[in-house]
């Protein structure tokens, strides 16, 4: 498996599992109608956001973006999205592209990575970004509305570098 830099080709290959994902409605606050067109935007915004794919050969497993929390005053602290094929969960894929984009956050300066919206019965990635060092630093009670659980919370997590 290799991270790499995004190219426009590799959206053929993210967009599939993407409107999966947040079709489903699982781990994503996004409009589960989401189009393509709006999609791309929001996974390829403008520098200095980054986005990367993990790929064996010509297949994307999984990609993330990473950037900027905040503004201003704020833009000290990074956060980041990740989404990784359901067809290839369990391979590691997320543990590589976790450890990539904070080693990157780290060398760009970032003094901290946080991220704004995990859902708190994405036990996987709550128990995966707790063994890469973030702490949930607040749960927001209800936050998030799961289409099969009902209102659940959302954890703001935390990781200083």
């Amino acid at each position: 498996m290799e991270i790499r830099e995004a190219e426009a080709a590799d959206w053929d290959g993210i967009w599939p599992f993407m409107r999966r994902i947040v079709a489903a409605g699982e781990t994503y606050a996004w409009d589960r109608d989401l189009d393509e067109q709006r999609a791309r935007q929001r996974w390829f915004p403008a520098p200095p956001w980054r986005t990367v794919v993990a790929v064996e050969g010509d297949r994307v497993l999984g990609t993330a973006i990473s950037g900027p929390n905040r503004e201003a005053q704020g833009a000290h602290v990074a956060t980041a999205s990740f989404m990784v094929d359901p067809n290839a969960g369990g391979r590691g894929v997320g543990r590589e592209l976790g450890k990539h984009v904070l080693d990157r956050a780290q060398a760009d300066g970032y003094r901290a990575m946080q991220f704004n919206a995990v859902v708190e019965t994405n036990t996987r990635a709550v128990a995966l970004w707790e063994s890469l060092g973030m702490e949930i630093a607040a749960t927001l009670p209800e936050a998030f509305h799961h289409p099969t659980l009902g209102y659940v919370g959302l954890h703001v997590m935390y990781r200083r570098f």
